[in-house]
C-alpha cells in the first residue's frame, strides 16, 4: 500500500515544483522591464541603427531613390571646413559649460550646505531651471540681454545715461555669454550632487583639522575637495559631454550668431537637414556621435584616476 503511494505523491510534488517554478517565471521583475525595453528599441534604437545606415547613401529631399555612396559624405563635409570650424566652437563651448556649471553648482552647494529652512527655500529655488524649457531660459535670457532689453534699462537706471550694450552681439564673447546661460540652466543640478557628497563627509576628520588649528579654507582645499572627487567627476563628465549635444539655448538666443562665432554642430546639422540635405546632417550627427564617445572615455578614465589617487 506504502509502496504504491509514494509514485503518486512524488509525481504530484514534482508537477506542483513545475507549478510554481512556471509561476514564479511569470512573476518575475524582469516582465516589468519588456514596456521600456520596447519603447526604447523602437524610439532610440532603431533610430540609431538607421542612423548609420543612412550616413553612407546619397538620402535627400531632392531625390525618390535612395542608393549607396560610400564615405563620399564624410569627405564633402571635410573639404567643406564648417565641420571642423563648428567642432572646434562645439568644444569650446562644452568646456565654458563644463568650468562654469561645476564653480556655480560648488558655490552654491557651500553657501547653501547648512540644513536651514532659508537655505532649503533656496536649494529648490536654484533646482526650478534645471526642470523648466531650455528653449523657454533661451528666450527670456535674448529677451534680457538685447540692446534694449531689461539688463541695459537696469543699468542705465543705475549709472544715470544710457547703456545700450549688443550683450549676444560680439564674435568673440558671445560665446562666453551663452555657456554662462547653460550653466545657469543646470547649476542647481550640480550643487544638489555636491551637497550630496558633502553630506558623505565624516564631521569627526573636519573637527580634527580644526582641532589642529586650520581654518575652514584649509579645511576645504586639504579634507573636503578631495572626499568630493566622485562629484567632481560626474558634474564635469555629465556637463562636458552633455554641452557637447547643445542645442536649444544657443538657437532660442543666437540661432548660432553672430557670424556664426556660435554655431554648434547641432545647429549646423539642423540647418542642413532643413535644407533637405538628409544624409549629410545624419553624416554630420554620426561624426558628432563619435567625437562624444571619444572625448567620454578620456575625460572619465582622468577623472576617475584622480579619484583613485585623492
Amino acid at each position: 500500500m506504502t509502496s504504491t503511494l509514494l509514485p503518486t505523491r512524488r509525481k504530484n510534488l514534482g508537477s506542483d515544483s513545475r507549478l510554481a517554478n512556471a509561476r514564479s517565471r511569470q512573476d518575475h521583475p524582469a516582465w516589468f522591464l519588456w514596456p521600456a525595453l520596447t519603447v526604447l528599441g523602437i524610439f532610440f534604437f532603431t533610430p540609431t541603427i538607421y542612423n548609420f545606415v543612412y550616413a553612407f547613401t546619397d538620402w535627400s529631399g531632392y531625390k525618390s531613390e535612395i542608393g549607396f555612396v560610400g564615405f563620399d559624405n564624410f569627405v564633402k563635409l571635410l573639404q567643406n571646413g564648417s565641420l571642423v570650424a563648428d567642432l572646434r566652437i562645439t568644444l569650446i563651448y562644452a568646456v565654458l559649460v563644463a568650468i562654469f556649471q561645476n564653480v556655480f553648482g560648488l558655490a552654491l552647494a557651500l553657501i547653501l550646505e547648512r540644513d536651514t529652512r532659508i537655505n532649503r527655500f533656496a536649494r529648490a529655488a536654484f533646482f526650478v531651471p534645471v526642470i523648466m524649457s531650455a528653449l523657454a531660459v533661451g528666450y527670456v535670457f535674448q529677451a534680457i540681454l538685447k540692446p534694449e532689453g531689461v539688463l541695459n534699462n537696469v543699468l542705465s537706471t543705475i549709472t544715470g545715461s544710457e547703456v545700450s550694450i549688443p550683450w549676444l552681439g560680439s564674435t568673440t564673447w558671445t560665446i562666453v555669454v551663452v555657456a554662462i546661460i547653460h550653466a545657469w540652466k543646470w547649476m542647481g543640478l550640480s550643487m544638489l550632487i555636491y551637497l550630496a557628497g558633502l553630506k558623505t563627509i565624516n564631521e569627526e576628520i573636519i573637527e580634527a583639522g580644526q582641532l589642529d588649528g586650520a581654518n575652514y579654507w584649509r579645511i576645504f582645499k586639504a579634507v573636503r575637495w578631495p572626499l568630493l572627487a566622485p562629484a567632481v567627476t560626474f558634474n564635469f563628465a555629465t556637463a562636458l559631454l552633455g554641452s557637447m549635444n547643445g542645442f536649444d539655448i544657443v538657437q532660442a538666443t543666437t540661432g548660432g550668431g553672430p557670424g556664426g562665432s556660435t554655431e554648434l554642430l547641432n545647429i549646423f546639422i539642423f540647418r542642413t537637414f532643413g535644407q533637405g540635405l538628409f544624409a549629410q546632417a545624419t553624416a554630420m550627427s554620426l561624426v558628432l556621435f563619435l567625437v562624444v564617445a571619444l572625448l567620454a572615455f578620456p575625460v572619465i578614465i582622468i577623472l576617475r584616476r584622480r579619484e583613485r589617487v585623492l
